[in-house]
């Protein structure tokens, strides 16, 4: 079985203390999630997974932005999540290399509006680990809409984040139902 490894929006407006909707980035340090993905990232590169990072983001008109949306309808403000910004740009811990798969989405799913389905058939994908913040919203939302898509799945939890260790504990249960749920150590 094929799988894949897909790092979500750690980016630095999301992670970054200093980034402008930085509401994960104290649980991000807390759950030491950015170097749980890159042990995770390892292992997947070490056993030939393809690996893929998200992020969201609009252009810098915000052409895409959903203006109406309580999440997404108030960043062209402080501009905030701009591609081609320090806000979109992957924190700098995190392992990214030259070959990684990049894909861009501009809302909370990996799969709206994105080339991910197209390169995951491509590849003959069937198995997904998800990595990345939020718990509560990309992570979920990933999962949800790849178990949907008949993807087996898994979420490494310590490699997730949330607003607070509640929201992901929450998060992590409800997910339960869907993916199975394993730590970066049980990865091999």
């Amino acid at each position: 079985m094929k799988k894949a490894l897909l790092a979500i929006d750690f980016i630095n407006d999301i992670v970054h203390p200093e980034g402008k909707i930085s509401g994960s980035a104290d649980h991000v340090r807390e759950q030491d999630a950015i170097a749980h993905t890159n042990q995770a990232l390892t292992y997947a590169r070490e056993h030939d997974w393809l690996t893929i990072f998200i992020k969201v983001g609009f252009d810098k008109n915000y052409h895409a932005q959903p203006k109406g949306s309580p999440l997404f309808g108030q960043v062209d403000q402080v501009r905030a999540l701009e591609f081609g910004s320090f806000g979109t740009e992957f924190h700098e811990d995190l392992n990214v290399l030259s070959g990684d798969c990049v894909i861009k989405k501009p809302r909370v799913s990996a799969f709206y509006g994105t080339a991910l389905e197209a390169v995951l058939r491509s590849n003959k994908i069937e198995h997904l680990y998800l990595c990345g913040v939020s718990t509560s919203w990309a992570i979920q939302s990933a999962a949800r809409d790849a178990h949907d898509r008949d993807y087996r799945l898994t979420v490494i939890e310590d490699a997730c984040a949330a607003s607070c260790r509640d929201e992901h504990q929450m998060s992590i249960q409800m997910l339960s139902r869907i993916a199975e749920i394993v730590t970066v150590k049980e990865l091999g």
